[in-house]
This record gives structure tokens, sequence and C-alpha cells, in this order.
């Protein structure tokens, strides 16, 4: 069975409407191509006439349109394949593993390719439909006419169970895209006569993961890159999250509910004076933050939020609530005082459901998981394995060291197989005309807006202090995890990033709407009601910020300019 060897590692500390800059083209890098169009003849019979080394297809079924609905639009005919690759037992936990997948390859093919990054720790092959953005787009890529893949990375069985085996671990990290995509393009070449003219890779959360990784160990293979919410170092993320779970167990008021230390009321009270500090930043009062930056310099925790003289009432933060919120902003830390991930934005996305989900909930269920394992070296037993425990009582220290080991059986530690490799290196990308196109909503909870400005940051310098002739940041204000929080998070970077890549028409801005109430996709509880349920923002290329006119209307985009 061929296994991918892994080179060297340098890691670091309505529809919207796009806008174009002026000019367009980005003349010192190559120019690539358009794709051009093709036809699926037919459907069943590649099951017998897709052939490739290691992969079974299990079935090929004709879907007629309007079968899937997706984005509230029924999409238009295509066939299904299924599949596995390299099956296997493990040596290690006895158990069958394979690479699973699914095709979805329309009739109407528009001559490209997107590879769907999924997300949490993979398992499950989820309808290959290829998002546009994190959650709740307006379109996908199958609907576009794109051949889309999505896999379960290497492990069928969701939860991090499948980390015991060495070999699933590095499927998970890495080599399931990089075995998954000759595969992919070999099959679409059967079914239309020709391969890909141009492919895609994207995903939000470590579907944004995949994708950076992707692009700098397959900077070949796709022409571009949309990423999301990237947990790029989701090792060191999710044990930030685990120390963060252990400082709020400090200040709750209930072992059993973390989320008793920082309530709903006093993470809006926090949220309303970041807002009353930092919202007319960007010339419009308007319950959004559009300069980050302007906005951490102007708020400050203990001076702008009352202390409590007494008991916690909702209207204020004790000391030790302040002492424990600022330094889990501040960045995480091991027991010397050195801060191992990011620090965060203050933003007005505090008081959701979804913010609360990740910094409470997320810890036992999810992080313990995957830190103890998927990535410790050894990893701890699975079938005594208590996340709760794990969590709230685990040494932050001995989870870095072990999430940095390695050993004869686990030869590739976990800062390895799940990080991009030196990612501020995309040289063999930008050379070859490829783009990628990166957002990030500034009140995500558990990958860190900062830790992907600092990344853009470093990929600037190493271009001599410009990057955005082929990757560009879209910070998305308000916004979640990859979705929802008081923000406009409904937008479509798909179409402006072929845009770029094949025309070249680089975005300096694409718009994004609000989903209040009546939106046809999907509604978002936390818009606030003072909103227009419609409400546009532009999403503006880094370093540049939304930026209102002076006049206008304000619930409109085009009020608005990236300054």
């Amino acid at each position: 069975m061929k296994r991918i060897l892994h080179p060297g590692l340098l890691a670091l500390s309505a529809l919207p409407t796009l806008l174009v800059a002026c000019g367009g083209s980005d003349s010192a890098l190559p120019q690539l191509t358009a794709a051009s169009a093709g036809t699926l003849l037919s459907c069943t019979d590649l099951a017998s006439k897709i052939s490739f080394p290691n992969t079974t297809i299990t079935a090929a079924n004709a879907i007629a349109a309007g079968t899937l609905t997706v984005a509230g639009t029924p999409v238009p005919a295509h066939c299904q394949i299924t599949g596995k690759m390299n099956p296997r037992v493990s040596a290690v936990d006895g158990n069958n593993y394979a690479i699973g997948f699914e095709m979805r390859l329309p009739y109407a093919w528009n001559g490209r390719f997107f590879y769907q990054g999924n997300g949490g720790t993979d398992g499950s092959v989820v309808t290959a439909t290829g998002g546009v953005n994190g959650g709740s787009g307006p379109t996908n890529a199958l609907n576009m006419g794109f051949a889309v893949i999505s896999s379960d990375a290497g492990h069928s069985t969701p939860g991090a169970n499948f980390g015991i085996d060495p070999q699933a671990r590095l499927d998970y990290g890495y080599q399931a895209a990089a075995t998954l995509t000759p595969m992919a393009k070999s099959a679409i070449k059967t079914a239309y006569g020709k391969g890909p003219d141009r492919s895609y890779f994207g995903g939000c959360s470590n579907g944004g993961r995949h994708t950076m990784v992707a692009a700098t160990r397959e900077p070949e293979e796709y022409d571009g890159y949309l990423v999301g919410d990237p947990g790029f170092r989701l090792p060191l993320a999710a044990t930030a999250n685990i120390a963060g779970a252990q400082a709020y167990a400090t200040v709750a008021t209930s072992s059993a509910d973390l989320s008793t230390g920082f309530t709903t009321t006093e993470r809006a009270l926090v949220s309303n004076a970041v807002l009353a500090k930092c919202d007319a930043l960007d010339g419009a009062t308007d319950g959004m933050v559009q300069n980050t930056a302007a906005c951490q310099a102007a708020f400050n925790l203990d001076r702008d939020v009352p202390t409590c003289s007494g008991a916690r009432d909702g209207s204020c933060l004790s000391a030790a609530q302040k002492t424990v919120v600022a330094k889990l902003f501040s960045g995480a830390t091991n027991s010397s005082g050195s801060k191992f991930y990011s620090n965060w934005p203050f933003d007005a996305g505090l008081a959701t459901a979804g913010w609360a989900s990740w910094k409470f909930t997320s810890p036992a269920q999810r992080d313990a998981g995957a830190v103890g394992l998927i990535w410790q070296v050894p990893p701890e037993a699975a079938s005594t394995f208590n996340g709760t425990t794990f969590s709230l009582t685990g040494s932050i220290d001995d989870m870095l060291a072990k999430i940095a080991a390695t050993n004869s059986t686990y030869t590739e530690s976990a800062l390895s197989f799940m990080l991009p490799v030196n990612p501020s290196n995309l040289s063999r990308l930008r050379d070859r005309g490829a783009k990628m196109m990166v957002y990030h909503g500034t009140s995500d909870p558990i990958f860190s807006s900062n830790d992907t400005t600092t990344w853009y940051e470093s990929l600037r310098a190493a271009n001599g202090g410009n990057a955005s002739n082929f990757a560009r940041y879209y910070p998305v204000p308000g916004m979640n995890h990859c979705s929802g929080g008081p923000t406009a998070d409904q937008f479509d970077m798909l179409t402006p990033l072929v845009n770029w890549v094949e025309k070249g028409q680089a975005p300096d801005s694409v718009v994004a709407n609000a989903r209040g109430p009546g939106n046809a996709v999907a509604v978002n509880a936390d818009v606030p009601s003072s909103w227009s349920p419609s409400r546009s923002r532009p999403l503006c290329a880094y370093p540049k910020v939304a930026t209102y006119n002076g006049s206008g209307d304000v619930e409109s985009a085009a009020s608005f300019s990236c300054k």
C-alpha cells in the first residue's frame, strides 16, 4: 500500500453580489485559463468503468433533478459515485479502516472539480455538495456545475477512537486528501472523457485546516483554495480550549455547568461594553464592529465593565472573573506562563449559544477526545477514557508535551501531521497562478481570528509586505464559528475565487447578507431584531475595513466602502 512521505514542517507560533477591484488582472503572475464545460453521458455503468489502484467503487446512482435540495434550491440531475480506498485491518487496534468517499458528478458539468474538506474529526461521508461559505450559503459547488468529492478522511466512525490507529491519524491529518485527489481526477476523466480543467479545495473549521494543509502539501493539484475559520493549529487550539474550561471552572457557581463561570447575561454585558467603545469606530452605530484592531485598543475589560462590589447579578463581573477572562483572551499559557496559542479579539458575538457551546461544552465532548486519543503520544486508554475528567483535571503541560511527541508506533507528532507545512511559504501555489481566499469570524470561540491574522501577516511579510496578488483574507465581523452570531454571514466566496483564478478579477470585497426572519435558506436567530433581516455588508480584504460613507441606508452594503 502506497504511503505518502512527510516533508519538513515549520509551524507558526438575497444572493450576495461581488465587488471586484478595478483593473482586475495580476500581471506579474501567470493567468490560468478558464475551465470548459463537459457533459456526463452515462452514470450507472461508471461503477464498472472507473478503475484506480486500491479503489473499490461500491455504487453509481443516477440522481434525478430535485431529489436533493441544498440552500433551498433543487440540485440538478447528477451521478452519485460511492467507494473506498486502501481497505485494511489495523495491526494496532484490530479494526477495519478505509478511506470512504462519495463523488457527485453533474450531467451538465462546468469543467471544474471541488474537494470538500469536512469538519470536526470527520468519520462520515457528508453529502458532496461543496459549500461556498461556512454555513447556510446561498448556493453550492454542485449547483454551480462542479464535480464534488466528500470523504470520511480514513475512518468510518465519528469520534476519537480511530486515533489509536497510527495510519488513521495520518489519513485524517493529510494523507486521505492526497490519496483521494488523483483518484477523483482519474474518475472525472473516465466520466467525462477529460479531466478537470480547474480544481478547487474548500471547507470551514477542520475543513479550513484541510484546505490550508492541501495548499502547502499539494500546491500543484489545486488552482483555488477557499479557507474558512481555519483550525490550522488545531491540536494547540483544542488544548487551549481545555485550559479555558479549567479556568472557567474556578469561577463557576456549579461544578456541573461551566457556563455559570461566565453566564449569558455577563457575556452580553461584555459584548455591549465592547459595542459602546467600538461600534462607532467604522462611522456607523449599527451593532457591528468592523475595525477589530482599533477596537482592541479602545476597549479595556477592567475599565469598561463594572466590577462587582457584592454578589454577581449580571450587571458586573467579579474581580476573579475579570482575571480569568482577561487571561484567556490574552492567550492560553502553560504552567510557566508561556503562551502556546493565540490571543482573541473582544467582539460583539460573545453572548450567543454557539459561543457558549464551544467554550463550555466542547472541552469535554470534543477537545478532550481529540487531544487524548487522536493527538497524544501515547494515546490515553480508549476503554477507560473520560472526557470530563480529562478536560477538567488533566495537566496542560502533559498534553502539550504529548501532542509534540513521537514513538516507534506513532512516528509523526500531531504538530506534524495536523498542521500545514511552512504556511508562510506559498510560493509554489503563487508562482503557478493559483489563488487563496480566507475568511474568519471575529467572534469565533474555538479558533481565534487573531491567529489567522497573524498567519496572514507572516504571509505578507514573506512576500515583500503584500500577498494580495494571490491570497486575501476577509474577517467577518461578529460571526461565531463558521456561521451564526450578530453578523452578516451569508455569502458566496466560491464564485469570486473562480473569477480570480480564471479571469484575473481580484476581489476587493464580497457582499454578505444577514439571515434575519424570512431568509430563504436558513434564519440566524442571533441577528438582532433591530436590524433589517436582509442587512448587507461588504467583507473587506484585510487590512481594509468596511467604513460607512456618511450617508445612505445603514442597512445596505452600498453605503460602506473598504478603507
